[in-house]
């Protein structure tokens, strides 16, 4: 099942938004996540608040939703007005899901062209959709560039069909270089999702995978490893024997592989799990959130953040939609982070990113860890002494320890 939503305050009915999320707004930049809920197929693995046309029931309709996000598109800026927040246009726009492309395109485009009314979009804005290769057409894929979008990025997942089975992946390998030139000649930057560390899957199986995506030239790979998280179907898989554990080690091997063959296809790491062929191909959403930035997230389950207060929206599609149909603020709680907070989470952002932290913006504790951090070859020496903290492979590797070693005990 969809996973749990967080503990948090009652978040008001109006939306309205505390004083602080409009302290220093107009120097942050603005983005819009747009959750499509939709999934033709439950992946064995995803724990996401996702939903098949069975899992639905009564009151939840695809064909409904496209207006029913618009409305809180609507719901939004009215109460960043409300909240005296300043008029941003948005740097970036993200589909993701669930399958956004489940839906129609041109209800897609809808729900951007809602955005673009509300608060416009920078001239260079980023906006993407994600999708599953066997999702999209030739004419899906025009209709989408031609309403504004500029970037897609495809569920690939694996090369390999046995690999593809284990995660309940439905699509035909052979559909992907198909996809990716329509995305193309559409005019789309593209990206792939891969996964490594499936049960079951050898080191062959991962290199044949990586080689795979390389050889269709994408302008960005993300590569994740595979958490197996309570409740999934492949977790009880796990539990009962039927499919084999997964090891750290496994995992470790898998990304060191895939980092050197990456950037011997020139493409360089810029976060633990992403690659970008230039700088400019760089996923700007994703930057966003790992720089501290402002977004809306629209939709069932989805999250925001505005000014350290971050809140998150009731999870299943009818009662998403009985609220903004009665006027109500769909959030079910909020949180609102004190300077502490604030600090922690931008250390464990920036730390995953290739240009790091300034040393001096670290406390005198951290400063102090960075000696044996260095000797531990989890960090950069030569970055550190020119005022960065900065991960080596082996740092990208134990991120969350080299974290937990500059945060305050």
């Amino acid at each position: 099942m969809p996973s749990t939503l967080p503990l948090g305050d009652p978040a008001p009915g109006d939306g309205v938004l505390p004083g602080q999320a409009a302290d220093g707004a107009a120097g942050r930049g603005f983005s819009l996540y747009a959750h499509i809920p939709f999934c033709a197929v439950r992946c064995g693995y995803c724990d996401f608040n996702t939903y098949t046309a069975t899992e639905l029931g009564g009151g939840a309709s695809q064909d409904a939703y496209a207006a029913t996000a618009a409305s809180e598109v609507t719901f939004a800026a009215r109460a960043m007005q409300e909240s005296g927040l300043p008029e941003r246009k948005l740097a970036t726009v993200f589909f993701g899901g669930g399958t956004p492309t489940l839906l129609p395109a041109r209800d897609l485009v809808s729900v951007l062209r809602s955005a673009t009314d509300a608060w416009g979009v920078s001239q260079d804005a980023e906006i993407t959709t994600e999708a599953n290769p066997d999702s999209v057409s030739q004419d899906s894929l025009r209709e989408l560039a031609d309403g504004g979008f500029t970037r897609v990025s495809f569920g690939m997942q694996s090369a390999v069909p046995h690999v593809l089975r284990v995660l309940d992946r439905t699509h035909d390998p052979a559909r992907v270089p198909q996809a990716i030139e329509w995305a193309r000649t559409a005019g789309l930057k593209v990206s792939v999702d891969l996964i490594y560390g499936t049960p079951g899957e050898s080191e062959l199986d991962w290199a044949t995978s990586v080689r795979t995506a390389l050889s269709y030239q994408p302008d960005h790979i993300s590569a994740y490893s595979l958490i197996v998280e309570d409740g999934t179907k492949l977790a009880a898989q796990i539990r009962r024997g039927q499919v084999p554990g997964i090891e750290d080690d496994d995992h470790a091997a898998k990304y060191t592989l895939a980092d050197a063959l990456f950037q011997a296809a020139g493409l360089a790491w810029y976060e633990v799990s992403n690659w970008a062929r230039t700088p400019e191909d760089a996923c700007r959403h994703n930057l966003a959130y790992w720089h501290g930035d402002d977004w809306w997230g629209i939709g069932p389950g989805a999250h925001s953040h505005i000014g350290g207060v971050r809140w998150w929206n009731v999870k299943h599609p009818t009662a998403y939609a009985g609220r903004l149909a009665r006027g109500q603020s769909p959030a079910a709680g909020r949180e609102t982070l004190n300077a502490e907070t604030r600090e922690m989470e931008r250390i464990m952002l920036l730390t995953r990113l290739s240009g790091g932290i300034q040393v001096d913006s670290l406390s005198a504790g951290a400063r102090h860890a960075m000696a044996q951090l260095i000797a531990d070859e989890l960090i950069d020496a030569r970055a550190a002494f020119a005022g960065r903290l900065q991960l080596t492979l082996r740092g990208r590797l134990l991120a969350d320890a080299v974290v937990r070693r500059l945060l305050p005990d």
